[in-house]
């Protein structure tokens, strides 16, 4: 199956160069290309692509907003996003995350990576390094402010919102299972469904509500 993707940047010549990446792997084909955030919220509605490359930083509406506009749209639920910026910074990952991206990379990140990171993002994963998950938890904590109801997690089993509290504190499903004593299988099921009951777009999302409903409280990120 091909990995449709689309391109979002302000120079031709990143694009060019993504477009070339890709486009050299079988299973992936760049489909359309935007030069600023509008245009790729246009482009989202009119190809539907698997994958958006998002620079954060366009001239008029940004790759955030346009991240934003993308993933409240029901209509583009299935497209994933993937922000790249040039400035690693916690800001940018907050933010990115909280309005909608399935994952975030650096541009000067290796080839082999980028292409890697498409495909998991494709596949219905997050893209959270356990450096970007701290920081992720680390500015929940900076900006922690008086925390939303916990009555949308009434939805969860016990068993599930332990599953959820350790997915917010950066744990991958293999060391899940190995914290409650399941099989890796066992806890990816457990994640699945309470991304399905709580309508989270992906694990990334999963990080949000963990700390936004007060399951994960700042101090665990210590």
């Amino acid at each position: 199956m091909t990995i449709r993707v689309a391109l979002a940047d302000d120079q031709a010549l990143v694009r060019a160069g993504f477009r070339a990446l890709l486009d050299a792997q079988e299973d992936v084909t760049v489909v359309a290309e935007a030069a600023d955030g509008d245009e790729a919220v246009r482009l989202a509605r009119e190809h539907r692509p698997d994958v958006i490359l998002m620079d954060i930083r366009m001239p008029g509406t940004d790759g955030l907003e346009a991240t934003r506009v993308i993933s409240r749209d029901p209509a583009l639920a299935d497209v994933r996003i993937l922000v790249l910026t040039t400035f690693e910074e916690d800001e940018y990952v907050f933010e990115a995350i909280r309005v909608g991206a399935s994952g975030f990379l650096v541009k000067d990140t290796e080839p082999e990576e980028l292409v890697h990171a498409v495909k998991v993002v494709a596949a219905g994963d997050a893209l959270l390094s356990p450096s970007v998950t701290r920081r992720l938890i680390g500015e929940f904590a900076s900006k922690a402010k008086k925390v939303q109801s916990p009555a949308a997690l009434d939805v969860l089993t016990d068993r599930e919102r332990e599953v959820v509290a350790l997915v917010g504190a950066g744990l991958t499903n293999d060391e899940i299972a190995a914290r409650l004593v399941v099989s890796p299988a066992t806890a990816k099921t457990h994640v699945s469904r309470a991304m399905i009951k709580l309508a989270a777009r992906d694990r990334a999302q999963l990080v949000v509500l963990a700390y936004e409903s007060g399951l994960v409280r700042p101090g665990w990120a210590e």
